[in-house]
C-alpha cells in the first residue's frame, strides 16, 4: 500500500510573536500584529538596534528595540522624533519613510537602515507615544550585565579592566557571614582577587575597594550607550529626575 504523500505546510508570514522578549510591553500597547505587504521583515540587523521612547509629554520612559519601534509606529501609536543641532521634528511612519528615501541618496552613513518588500527606511533614534503621559515605576534590574556596566568591567580590587569572560561577581559581605544579594554588596572582581578574597571580607583579607558599590540611579547601559556618536540625540531627553528605568 502506497504512502500518502504530505501536503506541505505553507511558509510562515513574517512577524513578531506576542512573547518576543524583544516586544516588550508597553501600557496601554496592544500586542504587535501581523504583518502586511509593506510591512518590516525582521531580517535585517537594524532591526536589532535601539530607540529612546518619550512618552507624551517628551519624558522618557525606556529603551527598546528598533523592531519594537516599528511596530508601534505602523500601528500609529507612537512618531518619530527626529533630533539634530539642538533642535526636534515630529514624523508619521508615512512621512519618515518619505524622509527616509532623501536619507538613502544623501546620508546613508547616518543612519541604520532596515529593508522592507518595497524600500529602505532609516532606523528612527527616538520615538513618542502620542497617547501616553506616565512614567513607569520601575527600578534599574540587579543582574550580571548591569553590575558590569556599573563597574566598567573593572576589577574593584586590583583595579584591572577585564573581558566579561574573565570577571565575576563578588559579595563584598559574603553569603556564609550574611552577606545579600544587592547592589551595595555586589561588585565585579577578577578571577584571581576573587579566589584570594575567598570567604572573607575586604577587611579580613586586608584588600580594599576601589569604588563603593552604589545603587545606580539610572541603567548604567545608558552611560555606556551615550558614548557612541549615533545615540548623542538622546542626550537632550534624558534628565535625571526621570530616567530610573529598565532597559529591555
Amino acid at each position: 500500500m502506497s504512502k500518502k504523500a504530505r501536503r506541505p505546510r505553507p511558509a510562515s508570514k513574517a512577524r513578531l510573536h506576542p512573547d518576543d522578549p524583544e516586544a516588550s510591553r508597553i501600557p496601554g500597547v496592544d500586542a504587535p500584529p501581523r504583518y502586511g505587504a509593506c510591512s518590516v521583515m525582521p531580517i535585517s540587523e537594524g532591526l536589532d538596534a535601539k530607540v529612546l521612547v518619550l512618552n507624551k509629554m517628551y519624558m522618557a520612559t525606556r529603551v527598546i528595540s528598533a523592531r519594537r519601534a516599528f511596530v508601534l509606529l505602523m500601528r500609529e501609536t507612537a512618531e518619530v522624533i527626529h533630533a539634530d543641532d539642538g533642535s526636534f521634528a515630529n514624523y508619521d511612519f508615512s512621512s519618515w519613510t518619505e524622509l527616509s528615501e532623501l536619507r538613502k541618496e544623501y546620508e546613508p552613513d547616518a543612519h541604520d537602515w532596515v529593508k522592507t518588500v518595497r524600500f529602505d527606511i532609516a532606523v528612527p533614534r527616538i520615538i513618542r507615544l502620542i497617547g501616553y503621559d506616565k512614567l513607569p515605576a520601575q527600578r534599574v534590574k540587579l543582574n550580571r550585565r548591569n553590575l558590569f556596566a556599573r563597574d566598567h568591567n573593572r576589577c574593584q580590587y586590583c583595579g584591572g579592566h577585564f573581558p566579561t569572560n574573565e570577571l565575576s561577581i563578588d559579595h563584598v559581605v559574603p553569603r556564609t557571614q550574611g552577606g545579600p544579594d544587592t547592589w551595595e554588596n555586589l561588585v565585579c572582581s577578577c578571577v584571581r582577587c576573587n579566589s584570594r578574597k575567598g570567604g572573607r571580607t575586604p577587611d579580613q583579607a586586608n584588600m580594599k575597594l576601589i569604588t563603593k558599590p552604589v545603587r545606580p540611579k539610572r541603567n548604567p547601559l545608558i552611560a555606556v550607550r551615550l558614548t557612541h556618536a549615533k545615540y548623542n540625540s538622546w542626550k537632550a531627553f534624558l534628565d535625571e529626575a526621570y530616567w530610573s528605568v529598565e532597559l529591555r
